[in-house]
């Protein structure tokens, strides 16, 4: 596992991980529990942080806190909290900021990897349950919520003058499909246009046979590059049926992001486009422009 150790003491910080490093595990470790907390934040891979009450200039309490605000239902990540002063008053408040567990400081080895073992199977059941919540159970992707979760927190960090375009699709005459062929046919279209669009962006199946993509820092332009090469891509598949291969094709929506811009706003102006594409022939890419999206609100 990857643990994040922080402590005032580099003495302590070097006996710890000491007993971490020849079983396996990966260590980072800081004097600066705010350093600590900025790589705990930038750094999925940390399943385990390890602080002592004594640091600084957050208090360990502070940082247990930040850290559990943080992971949320985001990633599994299990807080440890060690102390010299071990007594019924330090366990309480470190339980109550968002620890997980509590030992002496400086840990013996049988209870501190003991208690990392306690650590692994949590956070496996925690991440597995995170996966299950955020996961389509058929094509692997995103599902809704999942993809408008992490396409906010893409705009949060594009902001008002950054770049950012969204891509919808949909499936031509996905009816006529499951009805000729039957519904196991149908899943393995979806399953094949959600292999096809790949995992360029935040790539999510928002519902029946329509996907969505959202592609942060990338202008519109290269949107509708992706979406024209999706398009060729998916027209060039070929599902087993019963008899024969069968065929199919989908219909694209492009979108911008423009001044002032929300995800809702984005992703609908796409739909409007994708509509479009669906009413106008089926199997082609329509970019959103202002005169499109006036003529289909009115």
């Amino acid at each position: 596992m990857h643990i994040v150790l922080v402590d005032t003491s580099r003495v302590v910080l070097k006996m710890i991980a000491a007993l971490l490093e020849p079983n396996g595990h990966t260590v980072s470790v800081f004097t600066n529990s705010t350093e600590a907390l900025d790589y705990v934040e930038t750094t999925p891979s940390v399943r385990v942080l390890i602080t002592s009450l004594e640091v600084r200039p957050l208090s360990g309490l502070e940082l247990c806190w930040s850290a559990r605000l943080l992971a949320e239902s985001n990633r599994p990540l299990y807080v440890i909290t060690m102390s010299s002063a071990r007594n019924a008053r330090n366990l309480a408040e470190a339980l109550d900021s968002g620890a997980d567990d509590f030992i002496e400081k400086p840990p013996g080895p049988e209870e501190l990897h003991a208690r990392l073992r306690a650590a692994d199977r949590l956070t496996s059941m925690q991440g597995e349950l995170i996966r299950l919540a955020q996961t389509d159970s058929l094509t692997g992707l995103l599902n809704r919520r999942a993809f408008l979760k992490r396409s906010h927190e893409a705009a949060e960090r594009v902001g008002n003058h950054g770049k950012m375009s969204a891509i919808l699709l949909d499936i031509d005459h996905f009816k006529r499909i499951n009805d000729e062929y039957g519904h196991d046919v149908g899943d393995a279209a979806i399953q094949a246009v959600a292999r096809e669009i790949g995992a360029e962006g935040i790539v999510g199946r928002l519902g029946g046979e329509e996907f969505g993509v959202i592609l942060p820092h990338r202008p519109g332009t290269e949107a509708e590059t992706l979406a024209g090469r999706l398009r060729r891509g998916i027209e060039a598949l070929r599902i087993r049926g019963a008899r024969a291969p069968i065929r199919l094709t989908c219909s694209f929506g492009v979108s911008d992001w423009i001044e002032g811009d929300t995800v809702e706003g984005l992703v609908k102006r796409a739909d409007i486009a994708l509509y479009e594409a669906k009413s106008t022939g089926r199997n082609r890419v329509v970019t959103a422009t202002s005169d499109l999206i006036l003529a289909r609100a009115g």
